[in-house]
């Protein structure tokens, strides 16, 4: 449902399976949420850098995964050397940790970017909730230890509530235990109720943590407190956070110095998020029959300005005062559509507050909450206030 109502909203255009243009509301979302999880991660003190999205194979050859990693798109450059577009970057961030002097003083500390990725999906589907070029914010953390990691890896947690909380989805996300691969017993992600996901999650009753259905192993119990009562519900996954420990360090030989003065092999904690994906899975949980109904943080626009006929001067005005307060407004200033056609592009875009003028509101304007049924009448001055809460 996502899919069909970003297109039609006007937020994405599909150019090929899996590969989509981020028109100009899309990409308001989009920055939104990258502007949330950039003041998240900068919350854990973690630096913002951008890597090079071309990486060259024997960075890959290095830790094995130009051979195991199935998804990467490879190519050669004119002069025959061979890269692979970035599909997640530990093979540049641990060279590019190892550049500096680091001692046990310098640690813990923490690297992201908010980057688009490649990967060579086989079955790109959903929208844009498996696609094969995507916006992703990935962290990496560097520890001295396992104690530090844990610690580091708690407040990582921490932060994704927070941004899930920020973009109207907690109340719908749970975080479930997954496979940790080669690195450690589980993973986890962050696993957002809808029926467009494609993952099968069992949710404890008891203290709603989840388990993905694909590290199932026998009856099912929930890795936090035991229990053994569940729902299985159907979720797309939001986010993610592994315990890399020295899988990437190793290769590369990211050394510290202790306190000691002994060389020790510096541990990793890796943490994603997919924008677009993001983007869908909070459309997935916030439409009705009408359209999508943003929440207010995320939303492209905080108000939707349509003056009836009579009232398009005053509608003008209106539009450049709240803008020049800084007021995110659209103002559909269209001639040749229906009030009734404007009405329905309102509630389909989900802008948060469509907000009339007419002759019967008068000096006033009338105001409409997306979520909500009623209407209020109410002045411009009171208008302002609302539009910045």
């Amino acid at each position: 449902m996502s899919s069909q109502l970003l297109t039609r909203g006007g937020y994405i255009d599909k150019v090929t399976a899996g590969v989509y243009t981020l028109l100009p509301f899309g990409l308001k979302v989009c920055n939104k949420i990258s502007q949330i999880i950039r003041e998240e991660m900068e919350g854990l003190g973690a630096s913002e850098v951008l890597m090079p999205g071309l990486i060259p194979k024997e960075r890959w050859q290095k830790t094995g995964r130009w051979e195991s990693f199935d998804a990467l798109f490879k190519l050669k450059g004119v002069d025959e050397k061979e890269y692979a577009l970035g599909a997640t970057h530990e093979e540049i961030v641990a060279p590019l940790a190892k550049q500096f002097a680091l001692s046990y003083k310098d640690l813990p500390f923490g690297i992201f970017q908010i980057q688009n990725k490649f990967r060579n999906e086989v079955r790109a589907k959903s929208g844009v909730l498996r696609t094969r070029e995507f916006i992703m914010k990935d962290l990496y953390s560097f520890h001295e230890n396992e104690g530090c990691l844990d610690e580091y890896y708690k407040k990582a947690q921490e932060a994704y509530w927070k941004i899930f909380e920020r973009c109207g989805i907690k109340d719908k996300t749970y975080l479930t235990f997954a496979s940790g691969g080669s690195f450690a017993k589980y993973s986890h992600e962050f696993q957002t109720e809808t029926e467009a996901g494609e993952d099968e999650v069992f949710v404890c009753k008891d203290c709603k943590t989840g388990l993905n259905k694909e590290i199932l192993d026998g009856d099912f119990k929930c890795p936090k407190c035991g229990k053994i009562q569940y729902d299985v519900i159907k979720a797309v996954e939001v986010g993610n956070i592994f315990k890399l420990s020295d899988r990437y360090s190793k290769p590369f030989g990211l050394n510290f110095i202790d306190n000691k003065g002994k060389n020790q092999t510096v541990l990793m904690g890796c943490y994603g998020i997919g924008i677009q994906r993001l983007m869908g899975a909070i459309a997935e949980v916030n439409y009705d029959e009408r359209g999508l109904a943003w929440p207010k943080e995320v939303a492209p626009y905080r108000i939707y300005l349509i003056a009836l006929e009579g009232k398009e001067k005053e509608g003008e005005e209106l539009y450049r005062e709240l803008s020049s307060k800084g007021v995110e407004i659209i103002y559909d200033d269209r001639k040749d559509i229906s009030a009734g056609e404007k009405f329905a592009d309102c509630d389909l875009l989900g802008i948060p507050y469509r907000v009339i003028l007419s002759e019967k509101t008068g000096d006033n304007v009338e105001i409409k909450k997306r979520s909500e049924k009623d209407l209020k009448i109410i002045s411009k001055k009171d208008l302002i206030g609302i539009a910045g809460s």
